[in-house]
């Protein structure tokens, strides 16, 4: 799978969790940020610095996601590999 695929398919993973994944330009902000999880208002949410690369992209939301639930969902086995 292209590495475009995955993070589609991460994603994909991400809203079933019921995880939304926003791509904001870190760098503009004044303080130090970087990409990650949190909870926003009672929502789960996680914030990608879309000045990543894709490879960046994937290792980092797949982190986030192995840590989830995610034993019961189908999961395209070229994903679920990073997922462990």
């Amino acid at each position: 799978m292209k590495p475009e695929q995955i993070y589609q398919e991460l994603k994909e993973l991400a809203e079933k969790l019921d995880i939304t994944v926003y791509e904001q330009s870190l760098r503009q902000t004044n303080i130090k940020a970087k990409s990650g999880f949190c909870i926003v208002k009672g929502r789960q949410r996680f914030i990608m610095d879309k000045n990543k690369t894709i490879h960046e992209k994937n290792k980092l939301l797949a982190a986030c996601l192995a840590k989830m639930p995610h034993e019961d969902i189908y999961v395209v086995p070229a994903v679920r590999t990073l997922l462990k």
